[in-house]
């Protein structure tokens, strides 16, 4: 595909979060501030996000114009239909925000840009943003698989509403989240208040940004924390950084990496099997790749079963050709990966 067309894609941005977390406060802020770009925001239901309807100009059936030129569209049915619609448009978008229902798993959105080619043409997945909310957000990783779905499976997580939580309860959100999902940047607001530049145009799912996969709290204290499973859970108050240190029992994330050049013959086969073997349980996984004899590195992620990468840049002189991957998901069966990836090296 030759760059041009790559360049012209436009950004698609995946909110999800629980109800009432603040997304609606986010998506309102999008339509209304002045900041000069044209969005494009997808809702389920555009009377249940309460979108101000005095910021609405014109309306046909489904795409409301806002006075900003930001416009806001509901989904009764295709998202794939809906995007389409968009595309068809005159005039460009900086970028695509489709929210997700508070229950909704958002995999299945993700998915779409992977599997859909039309939508794959004019459209990549920048990032998958979650709003969690500071106060009932510990309530629901206990009782509701999709707020951890939603944790596990997010590039950006706000936890919003910290002005209703002592210093104290935060901190224990914070490790909560980082427990699941290690890999996110974590942002602290009140009333979603942050720079739209941290929200859109992230470029998480982008293969040169991959190895962005270094935990940030993790960097530079050495420890190795594959192996701690035998603490009581709730009394490791291992600070690192400050905050505890929590392992979900059952989300988690097993990163690998090894010096030694991979064989693509073991290797691929191996990766696909796992994904289609575990796939319900992956939410996501991604890494970058030295296979013996091949002066390129290779990047590769996925969401749930699909895969998708290739080849990106040769390596650069002097640049540590080592491997690394991770996976987040659920019980996952961490020392078998660990084994079988060992035995793909070369």
């Amino acid at each position: 595909m030759s760059e041009q067309v790559s360049a012209e894609k436009v950004p698609v941005t995946v909110l999800t979060g629980y109800l009432g977390a603040g997304k609606t406060t986010l998506l309102n802020r999008i339509l209304s501030e002045s900041h000069g770009k044209k969005y494009a925001v997808i809702v389920n239901e555009f009377g249940e996000i309460g979108i101000d309807n005095d910021l609405v100009v014109g309306a046909d059936e489904e795409v409301f114009e806002m006075n900003n030129g930001c416009i806001c569209c509901t989904v009764r049915g295709d998202l794939v239909r809906i995007l389409d619609g968009l595309m068809r448009r005159k005039g460009r978008f900086d970028a695509i925000i489709v929210e997700t229902t508070g229950l909704a798993d958002p995999a299945p959105v993700a998915q779409t840009f992977f599997v859909d080619e039309n939508v794959g043409r004019r459209t990549k997945l920048d990032a998958v943003v979650t709003v969690a909310d500071a106060k009932w957000l510990n309530d629901r990783l206990k009782d509701a698989p999709e707020a951890k779905n939603q944790i596990a499976f997010a590039d950006v997580i706000l936890i919003n509403k910290t002005d209703l939580v002592s210093a104290e309860e935060l901190d224990e959100v914070e490790a909560r989240i980082r427990g699941i999902n290690p890999y996110a940047k974590v942002h602290k607001t009140e009333r979603a208040q942050i720079p739209l530049s941290e929200v859109l145009g992230r470029n998480a799912f982008d293969l040169d940004r991959i190895l962005d996969i270094e935990p940030e709290f993790l960097e530079g204290d050495g420890h190795d924390h594959d192996h701690d499973h035998d603490h009581d859970h709730d009394h490791d108050h291992d600070h690192r950084g400050g905050l505890k240190h929590y392992h979900d029992e059952e989300m988690q994330s097993v990163s690998l990496r090894t010096d030694k050049p991979l064989d693509p013959d073991k290797f691929f086969p191996w990766v696909q099997e796992l994904v289609q073997k575990e796939g319900p349980n992956i939410l996501r996984c991604k890494g970058i790749l030295a296979f013996k004899d091949d002066d390129e590195r290779f990047v590769f992620q996925g969401v749930h079963m699909i895969l998708d990468g290739d080849h990106q840049r040769p390596w650069n002189k002097g640049e540590k050709r080592d491997s690394r991957i991770i996976f987040i998901g659920r019980n996952l069966p961490e020392e078998k990966i660990r084994q079988e990836f060992e035995s793909c090296v070369a």
